[in-house]
């Protein structure tokens, strides 16, 4: 995926921090305001693709409401999501039939915020094919589907989330600190949970699709593997 322009306003510094760091490591450019006040002025220094946005504000109750009104009266013509605790019928039809494009309501599972910040910005945004192919391995972003050797292969939110980070990120190594920080830190699970996962990983696609280093995992490197696996055939035909 290309890189989108995200303007975050969000008073809570934990939230905040997650989503605006997992956001970023998905290749995103990421402004942040705790504040209606804050917020207001980058509305006027850069076009943004999406606005996430909490309504209830510290100096504003409905201040999601009013910063994406505002933007839409200065032209705004990207995607609004709202991320907020409210989660009553009036304000989802407000926030809804006021212009916003989606309602997620906290507390809110990671993996799915991402699908939905995904979603809006393929709507809304000319972005590169949603499709990777990586020697034996092919990923759909948009749909969340995989394919190992021309086999689909059913993958869990949580196992299809770490496999879609390698690939956004090949070159990156992650610890298993990291990995369980960016996908499960909205959730109660001991460090072996990651583990657990790469295993699955592994098992389900082939053992070479993620490499253990020193320091954590990393994408392996599968047009090589690919590429070896052909001149073994090749070897080895009569």
């Amino acid at each position: 995926m290309g890189s989108m322009r995200i303007l975050w306003v969000e008073d809570s510094p934990n939230i905040a921090r997650l989503v605006k760091r997992n956001l970023e490591a998905q290749g995103h450019t990421v402004t942040h305001a705790a504040t209606l006040r804050e917020a207001r002025p980058h509305l006027l220094d850069e076009p943004y693709d999406l606005l996430l946005l909490d309504v209830t504000l510290p100096d504003h109750p409905d201040g999601g409401f009013v910063l994406a009104q505002e933007a839409m009266n200065m032209g705004f013509t990207g995607q609004i999501l709202y991320l907020t605790a409210r989660d009553g019928l009036d304000d989802r039809l407000r926030g809804l039939d006021g212009g916003g494009d989606d309602y997620l309501v906290k507390p809110f599972d990671l993996p799915e915020l991402l699908a939905r910040v995904r979603a809006l910005l393929r709507r809304g945004t000319p972005l590169q094919s949603s499709r990777r192919t990586l020697g034996a391995l092919q990923i759909d972003f948009s749909t969340r589907s995989v394919h190992w050797q021309g086999r689909a292969v059913d993958l869990s939110p949580r196992e299809f989330s770490v496999l879609e980070r390698f690939v956004l990120n090949p070159e990156r190594i992650y610890t298993v600190q990291e990995l369980h920080d960016l996908i499960w830190a909205d959730a109660a699970h001991e460090l072996g949970v990651v583990r657990q996962t790469v295993r699955r990983l592994r098992l389900r696609l082939a053992p070479e699709v993620i490499e253990t280093v020193p320091s954590g995992y990393r994408l392996g490197h599968l047009d090589q593997a690919q590429k070896q696996e052909q001149e073994k055939a090749q070897e080895e035909a009569p």
